[in-house]
């Protein structure tokens, strides 16, 4: 059954970037596995930030070198002007009506496949509308004291999680969870 997850690699302090706003520190240590390539493999669709979308140094450059050719679909207040490179597996559409309007369009675009969900403050959007199905998270083995927290702006909600898979590899822990509820 298709769904909607969403995967980050956190250091051991909680943050998804370094105080520079940089990732390149977490994943020093991550190593690709046949768990998170079968994941990939079954991904559908991708929704993200806007932030997340232009860390890309050429946002034209997904249509060439992204690792998911499938439709991605970038939540922004304000589309760009150019619209991105796009080829016949990557489309690109900008959503401005919210995560909910992003979510329901990539389960269409993903044709049963899973939709998978980028970007520390898409996916707090996401839990809070209660919109997730499972998260990843693979924990990079570096404190960093400051950057973006993954877990920010929850304080109203209270998630519950059951572990469905732990993974180990030489330098890293990823830990899969269902979500249960949210109250």
């Amino acid at each position: 059954m298709a769904k909607v997850y969403f995967g980050m690699i956190v250091s051991l302090d909680g943050f998804v970037n370094d105080r520079d706003g940089k990732i390149g520190t977490l994943y020093e240590s991550y190593k690709p596995h046949a768990a998170t390539q079968k994941a990939d493999e079954n991904t559908g669709a991708v929704v993200m930030g806007r932030n997340s979308f232009e860390m890309a140094e050429d946002t034209d450059g997904y249509a060439d070198h992204y690792e998911f050719q499938v439709p991605l679909f970038v939540l922004t207040h304000n589309p760009p002007v150019k619209h991105p490179k796009e080829n016949d597996k990557l489309t690109i559409t900008f959503i401005t009506e919210g995560i909910e309007e992003a979510i329901r369009q990539a389960k269409i675009a993903a044709n049963g496949k899973d939709v998978l969900v980028l970007g520390a403050n898409v996916c707090q959007q996401l839990l809070r509308a209660n919109l997730a199905d499972e998260l990843q998270i693979a924990f990079a083995p570096v404190l960093l004291g400051k950057g973006v927290r993954f877990f920010e702006h929850l304080e109203e909600h209270e998630i519950y999680l059951v572990k469905s898979r732990v993974i180990e590899t030489d330098k890293q822990v990823e830990v899969w969870y269902k979500v249960l509820q949210q109250k």
